[in-house]
């Protein structure tokens, strides 16, 4: 290949690559060529230089999305050490850097933006990316799109909408975990040909896939085994709760091998330091939830230990696909208890309104004007269903042609000013000055901070909103002054009245329901996996729609080391105890524990709005039945 083929001078004198990965030059060439592409590739097989390399090589901005904000922080600090012009915009960041960042996409210099969906929710975001020609919009973790994924995001049914309304010049649409039901929704969303679907082989020779039948008094006896006899390497430890991984890395620490937890519930300093003390070992220990890992781009990962069973196929192929990405042999082994089943049900329970909850949202809806602005969170705590499950169920209204989605806004915005405002007043001319003095007059002060009601401002000075923030935008560009938004809130149209509300309820109930039942579903799919009696590895790359020619030797059922037969799981009781006391508190809250539904997440430790709102996640009761299957406790509680 001649050194003046511009794909391969930027991948030897940016990247310092000699040549490309299986898969990526075709992606690569159709995006120049200004096709919508998809590309699935497994975890570790260079996803990210599909849209990293043709960022440089097309005018213009290229948008990344992706929900990892570890990712996002882990590769803008790749590629500015390559001289990349990139940047990210998340909660993170300070002021300076917000403005900084800020201005650097609107000047042209930043070719790579990485940023969350919900980011399209901020309207000064897209007061600012609107005036930007972004050539590439790059969708990470594009299965979160389907409602057959593993991951579904509401957020991302929008992100096809929102690349048109921005004329975005090509979209490429990445995932590692794609069922053929999954690419055929990531193909139907971002129109993205057939033929423009880039498929790598799921199956790593490298990775070598076990699983090992364990009592739970037996567990920690097999990891530390497997910790001390085989050659040290980088070892991730996935555990399913917060509190085991504190518990499995402290007795790790007692055997005198180096290990440390890593969870959500940690601060964010500690967790960061925990991955830079990672990133930087080739024998660390981690034992983590699965927060732990997305992202992350360490390569000589050597062991992954599941101590509990992950959810499902697709989260067990992402959890083993961070090992080995050297392309060096690795090994992942999963310590299979069949008790672990309840914990995972109970949190696959966990989601689900009531149809009280459902009803009570649709009537909501129905009460509102025929174009309105609500709080998901307001709402979250009004009909007692969680954050992410109000957002899925107005997807629906949307997809069922009843709502529009018109935009989210911030209903407050706060300012601090950095100059006086005879300084502000002066650099404007005259009708200007007049509109700036008028506004800032409607200003309410509080300590160091001015609160500006907008919807007020607007009514009093019968300006349009738009203006308005400009105008605040354009100060705090000027480095005029600090802003603040709060109270986010949603807007959307009623294209259809929802007359039928029992029938509209009923219909969005079963929907949920069903992404309940099929959580479970993934459940089972991964204990069938672990008792197969074939090549377990075939199994797994069957099921993303790619059969093996041949089987891989070294999974258990080939090396002869498969599971017989899985015990059943121990049926923990639910003492009468338990509904005693639950008889004797419940009417004194009824708001929060009146369905059988709620009473059974109750005594099953699964937290709702209410049960937070009320502080009975903190009452000695919560949880009290975190061992028994939740079908058992919800029988319980409704007989």
């Amino acid at each position: 290949m001649s050194n003046q083929d511009p794909f391969i001078s930027t991948l030897r004198d940016t990247f310092s690559l000699d040549e490309f990965r299986v898969g990526q030059r075709d992606v690569i060439e159709r995006l120049i060529a200004g096709k919508n592409v998809a590309a699935v590739f497994p975890t570790g097989g260079g996803k990210s230089l599909c849209y990293q390399l043709p960022a440089l090589l097309l005018d213009g901005l290229t948008v990344v999305v992706s929900p990892l904000m570890a990712l996002m922080r882990e590769q803008v600090d790749t590629l500015l050490s390559k001289g990349i012009a990139a940047a990210r915009l998340d909660s993170s960041l300070t002021f300076e850097e917000l403005a900084a960042t800020n201005q650097g996409v609107r000047s042209g210099t930043t070719k790579i933006l990485y940023i969350a969906p919900e980011r399209f929710f901020n309207e000064r975001f897209r007061e600012l990316i609107a005036t930007v020609p972004i050539r590439l919009f790059a969708v990470d973790e594009a299965h979160c799109i389907s409602q057959w994924g593993h991951n579904f995001r509401p957020d991302y049914l929008k992100l096809a909408s929102i690349a048109e309304s921005l004329k975005v010049g090509r979209i490429l649409a990445l995932t590692a975990t794609a069922t053929p039901e999954v690419l055929a929704d990531i193909r139907a969303g971002f129109r993205i040909a057939n033929e423009d679907v880039i498929q790598t082989p799921f199956h790593r020779k490298n990775l070598s896939i076990r699983f090992s039948q364990a009592k739970p008094s037996e567990r920690f006896e097999l990891l530390a085994d497997r910790l001390k006899k085989r050659p040290s390497g980088a070892t991730i430890v996935y555990v399913t709760l917060q509190k085991t991984a504190e518990e499995v890395a402290e007795k790790i620490a007692q055997l005198g091998i180096e290990a440390k937890a890593y969870h959500a519930g940690m601060p964010d300093e500690e967790r960061q330091s925990v991955q830079d003390w990672f990133m930087s070992h080739n024998s660390a220990v981690v034992v983590a939830t699965i927060a732990f890992g997305m992202g992350i781009d360490k390569s000589n990962i050597r062991y992954i230990y599941h101590w509990n069973i992950s959810k499902g196929l697709e989260s067990y192929a992402q959890e083993i696909g961070r090992a080995g990405r050297d392309g060096e042999p690795s090994l992942c082994e999963t310590f299979v208890v069949p008790d672990d089943r309840t914990t995972l049900e109970n949190f696959a329970y966990g989601d689900t309104p009531t149809l009280e909850a459902v009803s009570s949202l649709v009537e909501f809806v129905s009460h509102h004007p025929a174009e309105f602005y609500l709080s998901y969170y307001d709402m979250a705590n009004e009909c007692d269903i969680r954050d992410l499950v109000i957002r899925t169920l107005l997807t629906y209204l949307e997809l069922d042609g009843f709502l529009q989605s018109t935009g989210p806004r911030y209903d407050r915005y706060e300012f601090k000013p950095l100059v006086s405002s005879a300084q502000i007043l002066k650099g404007l001319d005259a009708d200007r000055k007049k509109f700036a003095s008028d506004v800032l007059s409607l200003t309410v002060k509080k300590k160091t901070w001015f609160e500006l009601p907008i919807s007020i401002v607007c009514e009093r000075l019968g300006c349009e909103r738009r203006r308005l923030v400009a105008m605040f935008e354009y100060f705090s560009d000027q480095g005029w002054m600090e802003l603040k938004v709060t109270g986010l809130v949603h807007g959307y149209r009623k294209l259809h009245p929802l007359s039928d509300l029992n029938k509209i309820a009923k219909s969005l109930y079963d929907r949920v329901s069903g992404l309940e039942m099929q959580e479970i579903r993934r459940i089972d799919q991964l204990f069938q996996l672990a008792s197969s009696k074939t090549c377990q590895a075939s199994a797994l790359s069957h099921h993303f729609g790619q059969p093996m020619s041949e089987d891989c030797g070294t999974c258990s059922v080939c090396l002869e080391q498969g599971i017989d037969r899985l015990p059943t799981r121990s049926q923990a009781r639910m003492g009468s105890s338990a509904l005693t006391q639950l008889n004797a508190i419940k009417n004194d809250y009824p708001a929060a524990l009146s369905e059988p539904r709620n009473q059974a997440r109750f005594l099953c430790g699964l937290s709702s709005p209410r049960l937070v709102r009320h502080r009975l996640t903190r009452h000695p009761l919560f949880g009290c039945c975190d061992e028994v299957p939740f079908a058992t406790v919800l029988a319980a509680v409704d007989g």
